[in-house]
Parts: structure tokens; sequence; C-alpha cells
């Protein structure tokens, strides 16, 4: 018979509910069916611990005297967004000064939830109501009004794994690439990757309660790039990346512990994200979904070095092995994601839940279907590549 949300939550209020990570499921799947698994467990922990380049934070500083209406905003030298109201930004976690490319918003957002101060600069034209042309000042997350992460694009649903079949050293968003194949960057956390157990969006929608780099967050929207129309194997996982999620949360109350920032030699600024999603166990066919294992996890190989091109599959339980075979080759593989933080936040999550201190949202809107991903297509001007 199936649960529901109500009753899940009776459980979690009373002490009362059986909560496992995704990889204690799927360990338990060896010798439970899963009816049995339906009956016997309550909620799943799912996480994921990788860089997340599209994510960021919206800030507001509060009006000085006299105002100013900021158009121009630096914070510790780095150029953020003068497109909203008066003294509100969004820091992306990509932003960078080009003259120190190592250090950008990523690492602003880490300085200010570890409450360093961050110098503030601005400038405006001066209006009436905003007199002032420029302010200098320190500020602090605890100085200054909002602060909350928003990130448009999260916890990806599954992604390829990258490789460099050229015979130059390629530096990419998923690491150092050597030449002619001699390693392979993958990022997915497999098993406990929350899209992973519940591949077709179930139970996650806007309004889904989730861990968000230490606090609680929510699912504000789907994901950029939210691709629901993926090739899936026989186990209905998508082979390469799929979905994604729109990511809130209090920045005030994260910690560097799950938030940190990320610089990629010749590539540029990230943002490591850890985010975790409890998967209710409503019925047989969610608990199928949480009993994925790392070989039934496939992934498609592409090569960074030569357009993207697909030089075949693999699986969770191989890329974990620390070896993989490409066109009759072993190539080492590496993640650039940590299973060990991962792990370590689904842990975290399950006792949230078991003790009663985080209760499951049911989604006020399911995820869209039908999506695919367009490419930009350049017209209108002569098609420069810029190379």
């Amino acid at each position: 018979m199936a649960k529901t949300y109500e009753e899940i939550n009776d459980k979690i209020s009373k002490g009362k509910a059986v909560v496992l990570t995704a990889e204690e499921v799927s360990e338990l799947a060896k010798t439970l069916s899963p009816k049995e698994i339906a009956q016997k467990v309550d909620v799943v922990t799912t996480a994921t611990f990788g860089a997340m380049c599209s994510s960021g934070a919206f800030l507001n500083f509060g009006h000085p005297t006299p105002g100013i209406r900021m158009e121009k905003i630096e914070l510790n030298g780095v150029r953020v967004c003068g497109g909203l109201a008066a003294v509100d930004t969004y820091v992306g976690a990509t932003d960078c000064n080009p003259e120190r490319p190592a250090y950008g918003g990523a690492h602003i957002i880490e300085e200010l939830v570890a409450g360093k101060e961050i110098v503030l600069e601005a400038w405006g034209k001066g209006t009436d109501d905003y007199p002032r042309r420029h302010i200098k000042t320190l500020i602090t997350k605890d100085s200054i009004n909002e602060a909350y992460l928003y990130n448009p694009r999260n916890a990806y649903q599954n992604y390829n794994v990258a490789v460099n079949s050229t015979n130059e050293i390629k530096h990419t968003y998923m690491g150092t690439l050597l030449p002619q194949l001699r390693n392979a960057a993958y990022s997915t956390a497999g098993e406990l990757s929350p899209l992973i157990n519940d591949p077709e969006c179930r139970t996650i929608g806007l309004g889904t309660r989730i861990f968000l780099c230490g606090t609680e967050g929510y699912v504000a929207w789907n994901g950029t790039q939210f691709h629901s129309t993926r090739e899936v194997n026989e186990h209905g996982i998508p082979v390469t990346n799929a979905r994604t999620l729109a990511v809130v949360g209090d920045l005030k109350q994260m910690s560097t512990d799950f938030l940190r920032a990320a610089y990629y030699e010749k590539y540029g600024v990230s943002l490591f994200v850890g985010l975790g999603i409890p998967i209710p166990v409503l019925d047989e066919d969610l608990a199928h979904r949480v009993s994925i294992r790392n070989e039934q996890i496939e992934t498609t190989i592409s090569d960074y070095g030569d357009g993207y091109k697909i030089l075949g599959r693999t699986n969770y339980a191989a890329l974990r092995s620390g070896e993989i075979e490409i066109q009759g080759r072993k190539v080492r593989t590496a993640p650039v994601s940590s299973l060990a933080k991962a792990r370590e936040i689904a842990d975290i999550l399950k006792s949230w839940i078991t003790n009663g201190k985080f209760t499951l949202s049911a989604p006020v809107r399911p995820m869209p279907t039908n999506t695919s991903v367009k490419p930009l297509t350049v017209r209108g001007f002569e098609d420069e590549t810029g190379i």
C-alpha cells in the first residue's frame, strides 16, 4: 500500500521513521525486494558535493546616508552585478577580475559565509533621491540585510566522463585532461546522487525541502538546461547530463564545510556546493528507483579535445575502480567531486530526519516534461569564433 507525505512526516515527528542513505538501501536491495523495501524504509537520503559553476548569491547592502544608486559594484575588487535595485546585487560564482583570474565570486561567497570582512566599493551617477556618487566600506554577512544563495543550475542528473585524445593538455571545468587519453575525469556521486535516485522527479519539484551547504534550503525551480528527454539505459537512468535543479537557501546559516571556492587552472573560478535531498519511499516503484547501484548507472565518455566526440560508455562501478577501458586502452579515472563529503551530507540529513528536526515537503509544482536543450545559433552577424 502506498504511503503519503503526511504519514511519513508523522513517523518522523514521533521518531519512528526508518531512514537510510542511498548507499545503505542499495546494499539492502541485494537481499530484499522493492516491495519489502517499500514496507520497511520510509526515507532515503541522497547527496552530492561538487563544482557547480551556475551558482551565486543575492545580497542587499542597505542604504547609506546619503543614499546611492549603485550602478557599478565591486566586492574585493571583483565586478559584480549592478543591474538590480539601488543597493542589491547578485554575485555570480564565476565573476572575476581578469587581472586576478584565480579569485572571484565563489571566494567572496565563501568568505561571507566564514564571517570575513569584504570591501564594498560602488559608484553611481547621483540622482535627486540618491545623491551619493561613490562609497567604499567594509561589510560582513551580519552587517548587511539579506544574503541568500540562489543557484540556477545545480545537482546535474548524471554527467559525462571527460577525456582528451589530442597531443596537448586541455584545461577544462572537469579539471586538467592529459593528452592521449592518459586520464578520465568524472563528477556525479553515482548511487548517492539525488536525481539518479528519483530519475523522473516524482518527489522532487518546486518547494522540495533540501540540505543546502549545511542548512535547510529549497528547490526553487527546474534548473537551467533541464533536459528531460535524454536517452536512458535499461534501468531508466539518463546516460549523460540531463535534469538540473535551481535551489535557494539562507547564506547566513551556511557552513564553509559544505560551500567552498575553487580555481581550475587556465579555466576559472567555481563553487563547490554540498546538496542533499530526502526521497520519500512512497511506493514500490520509488523503492526500486532508490535501490540503484553504481554498476547500473551508465554514463557517456566524451572527448573534450575533439568537439565532445562520444567515445563510448562506462558505469560508476568501473569509474570508482580507478580504471576504465576506452578504445582498447586502460585509462586512469579520478573524480572532480568528493564522495566523502557526499556521504557526510547524506549521513547528516539522515540524522536530522531521524531526530525529528527535518520533515519532508511535497512539491507544489512538478518538474516539466518533454524538455530539451537548444544550442545557441550564431545569426545576423558574421560568425567569428574568436579563437
